[in-house]
Formats: structure tokens, C-alpha cells, sequence
């Protein structure tokens, strides 16, 4: 376990994550099980007013799965205790590898009773940023015992894409390259 975890307001996650972009529309997400209309469309549709509803013993599992090696700097996940009380996660586990068979434990959060984003950033044990193609959170435990879990929505945060325009023009360190960089 490590830094301790901090609630974040909406504008407060706008601006922890400026400089990534979403990154979860690029993946095909599964759960481990959901009620009938409490799914992924709800986990990922940008209403905090609606939620994923496990059903099913625990852990409670969230795959998100990349058709490529894709860099993940952070997620932020939505909870709010007042409202879900004992479907409320207590105790949070990101898991990250090449498929469900070779998962590694990246990090594992307890969250206290929440009411907001919780943002865990994803370095990898050796400090480098993670490159992965699957990563699962995993809800181990609920506050009062609860079964099941509620979680409002998950977002995948990965590095900003770079932009070129026609009117910028890279800039080259070499004589070769620099020769051919202006248009006549």
C-alpha cells in the first residue's frame, strides 16, 4: 500500500489528469458480474447518478482490455459512501499484465469511506510508467461486510496524444534532416 488516498471533486480530477488523455473508449471492458441494467454502459456513461452493481461473490472483478500495449499513467475511480453505504469498496486492488493468466498486483488502495474520485496512479514496482495491454480492479471487500459492490464510474487516464499542424514544423538536431525542413 502506499500514498494515502485522497477524495477529489470533479474540477479537481480535471486538472490532476490534464495532461492525459481518457483512454477507456480505446478498451473492451468486462466484469465479473453485474444485476441486470447496472453494467458497463452505466459504469462508463459519465452520470455519476448511476452505477455498476455486482452480483456475485467477491472479489468483484472490473477487466478493461487493450488491443494493443497501451501506456496508463493513473485511474480514477468514483464512490460515494453516503450514497452506497455498505456497497461502497473498502479495499481496492489494480492488477495489470498481458492477459487474465499473468495479472500482477500494481497497487492496493483502502478508501476509506468516499465521496468522489480517488485517483491511483499506476507506476510499475521499478518506477517506469506502466505499458500494458489488461488491467483489472478488483473490489476485495465492502464497507460493513456488504456483497455486493457500487461503483459509479472508472476512467483510464493515459499519456496525451502529440498534436502536429501543417504550420508547425518539427525541429531537427541533425545538418541532414534540418537541409530538407522548409518548403520553398
Amino acid at each position: 500500500m502506499a500514498s494515502e488516498v485522497k477524495n477529489m471533486s470533479q474540477e479537481e480530477l480535471e486538472e490532476y489528469t490534464s495532461r492525459y488523455q481518457e483512454i477507456g473508449e480505446q478498451a473492451v471492458w468486462s466484469l465479473s458480474s453485474c444485476k441486470p441494467g447496472f453494467g458497463i454502459k452505466q459504469l462508463r456513461d459519465n452520470n455519476l447518478d448511476t452505477y455498476w452493481q455486482s452480483d456475485g461473490t467477491q472479489p468483484h472483478l472490473v477487466n478493461v482490455q487493450f488491443r494493443r500495449k497501451t501506456t496508463i499513467n493513473c485511474i480514477a475511480i468514483y464512490a460515494d459512501f453516503k450514497s452506497d453505504e455498505s456497497y461502497t469498496p473498502n479495499k481496492i486492488s489494480v492488477r495489470a499484465g498481458n492477459n487474465f493468466h499473468d495479472l500482477q498486483e500494481i497497487e492496493s488502495k483502502e478508501i476509506g469511506e468516499p465521496c468522489g474520485w480517488i485517483c491511483i496512479d499506476l507506476p510499475t514496482p521499478s518506477g517506469k510508467t506502466l505499458k500494458t495491454f489488461m488491467l483489472q480492479v478488483a473490489a476485495l471487500s465492502n464497507h460493513q461486510n456488504g456483497r455486493d459492490t457500487h461503483m459509479r464510474q472508472i476512467k483510464v487516464f493515459g499519456k496525451q496524444k502529440e498534436h502536429f499542424s501543417v504550420t508547425k514544423m518539427p525541429t531537427f538536431s541533425s545538418t541532414e534532416c534540418s537541409m530538407y525542413s522548409s518548403i520553398r
